[in-house]
């Protein structure tokens, strides 16, 4: 009895362990595997359209209400969700937008303008043949236009009695000339007006004989362009007889569209060619700019003169114009501007939008800048402010991270950040900026822990302050200035009057706050600058300084802990984008 009990006991011990056993490997399995494909869920891309972002499906294709590319929407948990500029992809969404980039660069900003137009006769060697007395054409040696004719070419008999009558008050008062020489003299005068020659009239004085016709000749060689009279016509004193063109030099009309005007002045270079003569470029100089735009087509005249000896360029034949010309701009370094790509550059209104590469960075990051841009220059743009030479910037694909960028909640093209910046002239924000360059020079003494040249630099940081000017202010603008000023002016004394390297920096700390926010507010003159954070300074509670360059050299420690610290903010001469906080965000981390 006693060993068939244990044996039942051992039968369902057995039993039991047979069944744990298998519900673990039945429902253990099951869950792992339930939460791998829990996890495959989360992971799994989510396509979404940049137009219509209520559209979400789990694989690429077409968006069903506007037909666009379907674009991939990355989770929120990247590398640059702490700032509302810069947006992380996926590796994968980043080839799918065919993402590309290049690095900005001086180049000589030559561009080739292509202009239509026409040639023209040269108007400045134009004449007009007009009868110098009433009557009628006798005879007619042009009588048809487009002929050809010298200076001095004999071109119609005109018969006058007006003519008949002044010559016979000459020959009555040359034999009267010593007693009356002031009538004598007012007929030939009369006669010399109407455009009669020295050797004409002394002839008639001499023979005593009264001519009933007069020649009219040519002023200038040339094509005659117009015949206004024919054979027995009666003509008035000042009828135009006759227009003669001087096709020995000719105009080239060109039109010029508005964005193109800034390439084209006068003194340009400019190769044309014409349909008749293929094959054959000439040469011409820009002579004048049209200061007003044709209300119709939206152009302005560039008109261009260029010889002709030959006569093979005739007035109305269509020309195709290339002005090869180099403009200059804020950023020129040695006759070479920075430029950039047109197709790397997003347009809002007045606005210019580019993203940046992040470097160094897991996945494909990039920061979106306003800039401002300069003329066009074919395919490419002069950058005026807002980068500098060798960032790394997006040529292709830069819609879909912008697209990517407003899905995802970030600043983009049409989402920007509302600007604090107030407006003030040129002149103060140069003024702003020179005190800056001296904050600088301050900044890198405290780097070195140079007591000495601190406090020298101090004071020369104070005069670069007495020298902003704050009458270039308006009201509101001024009473923002004054509250900086007073802190600004308080701590560079207190620098200056520190008796050791600590107590400086110290007050450099306020300092660098009232700088910081003035650069924020007004503005400065320089691209770019940079608001770095060392969260271990002053124990551990934090401080923020102004830099000219993005690598962290810092202030607060020296050469203890040079590099502690990363930069929070980036502050453009473009714009200003303040956060929500009176100072900058704090970083996550930071650098030793």
């Amino acid at each position: 009895m006693k060993n068939l009990l244990q044996n039942k006991i051992l039968h369902y011990t057995l039993i039991l362990a047979f069944g744990l056993l298998l519900g673990w490997w039945i429902f253990g399995s099951s869950g792992e595997e339930l939460h791998q494909h829990s996890e495959g869920i989360d992971k799994e891309t989510i396509w979404t359209c940049s137009m219509h972002p209520q559209i979400r499906q789990n694989e690429p294709g077409k968006c069903p209400l506007c037909g666009m590319d379907l674009i991939p929407l990355t989770s929120s948990n990247d590398a640059g969700s702490a700032s509302p500029f810069i947006h992380t992809m996926s590796p994968q969404a980043a080839a799918l937008a065919n993402i590309q980039t290049s690095k900005v660069s001086y180049t000589t900003p030559e561009y080739e303008v292509y202009l239509t137009g026409k040639i023209a006769a040269n108007e400045q060697k134009l004449a007009s043949i007009t009868a110098n007395y009433s009557g009628r054409i006798e005879r007619l040696f042009v009588d048809f236009t487009g002929q050809n004719v010298n200076k001095g070419e004999k071109m119609a008999t005109i018969y006058s009695p007006e003519l008949v009558t002044a010559q016979r008050e000459l020959i009555e008062a040359a034999k009267n000339k010593q007693i009356n020489p002031s009538l004598y003299n007012a007929v030939r005068e009369k006669l010399r007006l109407w455009r009669i020659t020295e050797k004409q009239i002394d002839t008639i004085e001499s023979s005593g004989e009264v001519l009933t016709e007069l020649d009219v000749y040519a002023d200038i060689s040339g094509i005659v362009i117009t015949r206004n009279v024919s054979r027995g016509d009666y003509v008035n004193k000042g009828s135009v007889l006759f227009e003669i063109a001087d096709l020995s030099s000719i105009w080239i009309m060109l039109d010029a569209y508005e964005q193109d005007l800034a390439w084209v002045n006068v003194g340009s270079k400019v190769n044309f060619t014409v349909a008749s003569l293929p094959g054959k470029e000439f040469a011409s100089t820009v002579t004048f700019v049209d200061p007003i735009i044709n209300q119709q087509t939206r152009t302005a005249s560039i008109r261009a003169e260029a010889s002709n000896p030959n006569l093979q360029l005739k007035p109305e034949m269509i020309v195709q114009g290339k002005i090869i010309t180099k403009l200059s701009s804020q950023t020129e370094l040695n006759g070479r501007s920075l430029m950039i790509p047109k197709t790397s550059v997003l347009w809002t209104g007045i606005r210019s939008v580019v993203y940046l590469k992040v470097p160094k960075t897991d996945y494909p990051t990039f920061e979106m800048r306003e800039v401002i841009i300069g003329p066009r220059a074919g395919d490419f743009y002069i950058v005026e402010s807002g980068l500098t030479e060798g960032d790394e910037i997006v040529t292709n694909g830069i819609f879909a991270i912008d697209a990517a960028a407003q899905l995802s909640g970030k600043y983009s093209m049409m989402n920007r950040p509302v600007s604090k910046r107030i407006f003030v002239p040129d002149k103060f924000k140069s003024q702003l900026t020179d005190l800056t360059k001296r904050y600088f020079d301050l900044k890198n003494a405290l780097v070195k822990s140079d007591f000495i040249a601190t406090k020298n630099t101090g004071g020369r940081v104070s005069q670069s302050l007495q020298a902003v000017d704050m009458k270039l202010l308006d009201d509101n603008a001024h009473h923002q200035w004054m509250g900086k000023e007073d802190q600004l002016r308080k701590s560079i004394k207190a620098i200056s009057k520190a008796k050791d390297i600590e107590e400086q920096r110290k007050h450099f700390e306020t300092l660098s706050e009232a700088l910081i926010e003035s650069a924020e507010l007004f503005g400065l003159t320089i691209d770019l600058v940079y608001v770095q954070f060392c969260p271990m300074a002053f124990d551990d509670k934090g401080a923020y300084w102004l830099s000219e360059f993005e690598e962290i050299k810092n202030p607060y420690f020296g050469d203890m802990m040079l590099t502690c610290g990363e930069v929070t903010k980036r502050i453009s001469s473009v714009d200003s984008y303040k956060e929500k906080n009176d100072k900058p965000v704090q970083p996550t981390g930071h650098n030793h």
